[in-house]
């Protein structure tokens, strides 16, 4: 293995790119294949929290703004799994196993969007949390993920700020939207700590997964960096942290929090969360009433390299 892949491990080694042509593992190739499908997957289904308050949002200018957001969460989409299908992927594959339950997505889109707060929430903490994720991502090993990861942090940056002007503008607001912006921060607060997931001693791929620096950090690393970046915005609101535990820690210059309910998430991620069955009906529904539209675009495609060849 080690002589086979010579190439590749100096690639590696000397932070060069990885790129789809250049020969690589086959287990390097199906760990890209199930990290970038599922992040794929994790901005198809997070357009649905935010999507039904399109109609809903309090005024033009806010169903505006959320309006391109979401069209922008459809494009992040399209960018993973395009670069997917550089490995060798076939995005209707991956799709069709995210329906069947065998490829999963992010757990914080299965928590439900009560109140327009949690909307503002999810721009501010959800995203937030991605673009600590996906800022690394920029340096990952494989090249064309790499590149889509660049274009995705600079619109994640402009979804994270928008999150954080609509929450202001409740914490500033009445008594009532103050407590409605407290409430989406107790309720999603500890669903984006766990957007990171276990510790990478608890996870069978971060080990390998770092030393092919597809990841550059670890999950925990990432996680205290949310923390540290994310507690003075809070503070800046006038909102608390719903966490008894949380203190400044001057010895390590960052942030103590309390311990996650891990519980939780495995039983979210296992399909056990608030929207798990609401999302893949919802997937499902839209990709059954879309197969009309992926058959015609295939057949006008083909038409038309008919056509050109004819031409040549």
């Amino acid at each position: 293995m080690e002589n086979k892949y010579h190439k590749f491990n100096a690639c590696i080694e000397q932070d060069i790119a990885i790129e789809a042509k250049d020969d690589m593992p086959d287990a390097y190739r199906k760990t890209l294949i199930r990290q970038i499908g599922q992040h794929g997957h994790s901005e198809v289904i997070g357009m649905l929290p935010e999507g039904n308050w399109i109609t809903r949002a309090p005024t033009l200018k806010r169903k505006a703004v959320l309006l391109a957001k979401v069209q922008d969460e459809a494009g992040h989409g399209l960018y993973l799994y395009s670069a997917a299908e550089t490995l060798g992927a076939d995005r209707d594959d991956m799709m069709e196993k995210l329906i069947a339950g065998k490829m999963k997505y992010s757990s914080i889109f299965n928590y439900p969007t009560l109140t327009w707060a949690d909307v503002a929430a999810i721009g501010w903490l959800v995203d937030g949390a991605a673009i600590v994720n996906q800022v690394a991502l920029c340096r990952t090993s494989y090249g064309p993920y790499a590149r889509a990861m660049v274009r995705i942090c600079k619109e994640e940056s402009f979804h994270q700020r928008q999150g954080f002007e609509a929450m202001m503008a409740l914490a500033q607001g009445s008594e009532h939207q103050k407590q409605m912006a407290q409430d989406a921060v107790n309720r999603f607060w500890w669903p984006a700590l766990m957007m990171f997931g276990p510790s990478d001693d608890h996870s069978p791929n971060s080990a390998q997964s770092m030393a092919w620096k597809i990841k550059r950090f670890s999950n925990d690393e990432l996680r205290q960096k949310f923390v540290d970046n994310t507690v003075p915005q809070v503070l800046q609101l006038g909102l608390t942290v719903p966490d008894p535990d949380l203190q400044w820690n001057e010895s390590t210059g960052h942030y103590s929090f309390g311990e996650i309910n891990w519980d939780e998430f495995m039983a979210v991620i296992q399909g056990q969360g608030p929207c798990n069955h609401e999302r893949i009906e919802a997937r499902r529904k839209a990709w059954q009433d879309g197969q009309w539209v992926r058959e015609a675009a295939a057949v006008y495609a083909q038409k038309q390299a008919v056509a050109q060849s004819k031409v040549a």
